[in-house]
């Protein structure tokens, strides 16, 4: 059974950063598409940044601005965000998911798994 989770939410201040993880269990595929995406309330899910798991390759949603860096490790099936500089707009439930291919793209439904979401609140 696949089981992603997600670690490393929390409240900040703005311009403040915090660092999430997932762990991704019960499948192995040596190369897939896993992704981070957000939901404020109100709003849609959108995706924040996926990274390629075999060729690192990442992309990142338009409001990154350079803010927020993906990284995968490897050998242990974790993936990371690293989010600097954040702002109060940031606030929104963070979920981790995964793709069974290895393509990436930004259409939620595209994605097979989720994680339960972790919270990241920005307060001004």
């Amino acid at each position: 059974r696949v089981q992603l989770v997600e670690s490393g939410g929390g409240s900040v201040q703005a311009g403040g950063s915090l660092r999430l993880s997932c762990a991704a269990s019960g499948y192995h595929f040596p190369d897939n598409c896993m992704g981070w995406f957000r939901q404020a309330p109100g709003k849609e899910r959108e995706v924040v940044a996926a990274i390629r798991t075999y060729t690192a390759q990442t992309e990142y949603g338009d409001f990154v601005n350079g803010r927020f860096i993906i990284s995968r490790d490897k050998d242990s099936n974790y993936i990371h965000l690293q989010m600097n500089n954040l702002r109060p707009e940031d606030t929104a439930v963070y979920y981790c998911a995964a793709r069974f291919v290895a393509s990436c793209v930004s259409t939620p439904s595209a994605f097979d798994w989720w994680g339960q979401g972790t919270q990241v609140t920005v307060f001004s």
